[in-house]
């Protein structure tokens, strides 16, 4: 039996494994060069980047992919758990460490803000319960199969759905929670990690924090990188086959079946397909009659502008993960979801690779990956809006580290929403699909397989349960579910 896959993200590299490992003969088609779609790099004037995510939650989900094939993880990839999350910054000069101890990091808090350590670990504590009640409903199951709603531990979620905490906003949430408003602040900002709002999006996106105060926050020791060259080597050992620099034209459609790709004006047939490419690109560019993908969700979640800067210097102050915050946080994610524009006070998130992996800098310097929340790609004056950004992005480094960082730097490559698209073929750049600004949201993701051709499945960040490493897993696990083997 052969199986193709279109797409070599992480979602489509873990399906390719699994596929492997039931007995299909697999194919993988890739547009690019090379596989990892998001997780790519970028390597320049003795700096190497990391261009997508940057940290590593739920490792064990790819642990699983090794042992479901027979080899040790550790033979591919080398993963250490973050002592130090992350270092939060504001414009009041409070400094905050998120150490991943959650009772160190509660008196960190406690230390610098006067937020009693009790209601950080009640809240992590709550965090974990609602994780508990949502991740067999909403991260492990398909949501598109009635008879999945019949399982014991589905029922009993959804008969504790009160609590899962749908019907108020993140924000208003953290807000009843907590006083400080720096507090809510760091709390609200989880949202973000698949590209909401949290002032709109349901507290049931508090179950994020769980998973990095509570289950703990990693990163590969070469940088992230080397999870996609990880998962390559043991597709390679597992048999499957990549056909790089391949675009795929059409998805040949006979009767209710998936037939073949046709790639570069040839057909190849095979008995099963499974799909890696944003859901819009696929229904648009893939299948026969060139019909949009009908959603019920219209809004994607946000897109990212990012600044890949080689810094002739080192600046201890800052670590792996870092966070310079906005002033005025609902303001700004007023700018990006309602009026499709860039605040004048962003929060900065700027990421150093070379903490972990000296090698990604030359000596006595950093490779900075500096990013801001944008909206994604709806014909704005990106040529305009980016050099306005990155004015505010040097005005607030310096002001906040009391430095002047554009004499430092030697190196600048610039990402954006249109390059993010060119590259990964994101609709409009939007990084995560559908954002999940609806309580329904969970619900309204395209399913994990086509309703009409019964061999056409879907992986991946646009379709269920959503973007972002973790998900993108979960949705090859649960593809591989409803797969037999040959």
């Amino acid at each position: 039996m052969k199986a193709a896959v279109i797409g070599s993200g992480i979602g489509g590299l873990a399906m390719a494994i699994r596929l492997a490992i039931k007995g299909y003969e697999v194919s993988v088609y890739e547009k690019n060069q090379h596989s990892g779609g998001k997780i790519s790099e970028i390597k320049s004037n003795g700096y190497r980047f990391d261009t997508g995510p940057s940290l590593l939650t739920l490792p064990e989900l790819v642990e699983e992919l090794f042992h479901l094939a027979g080899e040790p993880l550790e033979d591919h990839i080398q993963i250490s758990k973050l002592d130090v999350i992350c270092s939060y910054f504001y414009e009041d000069g409070t400094r905050i460490k998120a150490f991943s101890d959650p009772n160190q990091f509660a008196r960190e808090i406690e230390r610098t803000t006067g937020e009693p350590s009790s209601r950080v670990l009640q809240h992590l504590s709550k965090c974990r319960q609602q994780y508990d009640l949502t991740a067999d409903i909403f991260l492990f199951n398909s949501l598109h199969k009635l008879q999945n709603y019949f399982h014991w531990r589905v029922l009993k979620g959804l008969l504790r759905f009160n609590r899962v905490d749908a019907f108020t906003s993140m924000h208003k949430r953290n807000a009843s929670r907590f006083k400080d408003p720096r507090v809510i602040q760091l709390f609200d900002r989880y949202a973000t990690y698949n590209g909401s709002n949290p002032y709109i999006a349901p507290a049931t996106l508090n179950v994020i924090s769980h998973l990095e105060h509570n289950m703990g926050a990693f990163f590969p020791t070469r940088g992230m990188r080397s999870l996609i060259e990880g998962l390559e080597s043991l597709a390679r050992q597992k048999g499957v086959r990549f056909q790089f620099s391949k675009h795929v034209e059409k998805v040949v459609i006979e009767g209710s079946r998936a037939a073949a790709l046709r790639v570069q004006g040839e057909d190849h047939l095979f008995d099963l397909v499974v799909s890696d490419v944003d859901i819009h690109y696929f229904y648009k560019d893939l299948l026969p009659d060139g019909k949009p993908v009908k959603t019920r969700i219209q809004d994607l979640s946000s897109s990212a502008l990012i600044f890949h800067w080689g810094i002739r210097n080192k600046f201890e102050v800052l670590g792996l993960h870092n966070i310079l915050f906005s002033n005025h946080y609902e303001t700004e994610f007023q700018h990006i979801f309602e009026n499709q524009s860039i605040y004048s006070d962003p929060t900065v998130y700027i990421f150093i690779s070379s903490r972990v992996v000296p090698t990604d800098a030359p000596e006595h310097a950093e490779n900075w990956f500096v990013m801001v929340n944008v909206p994604p790609d709806s014909g704005q004056d990106w040529d305009k809006m980016i050099a306005t950004v990155r004015r505010h992005i040097i005005q607030k480094i310096n002001r906040i580290l009391k430095i002047q960082i554009e004499s430092y730097i030697e190196y600048e490559e610039i990402g954006s929403p249109m390059t993010i698209e060119k590259h990964t073929m994101s609709w409009k750049g939007a990084l995560y699909g559908d954002n999940s600004n609806s309580r329904y949201a969970a619900f309204l993701r395209h399913p994990f397989r086509h309703r009409t051709i019964k061999n056409l499945y879907f992986v991946g960040g646009s379709v269920h349960p959503g973007g972002g490493i973790p998900l993108c897993l979960a949705s090859a696990r649960i593809v591989d579910n409803e797969i037999k083997s040959v």
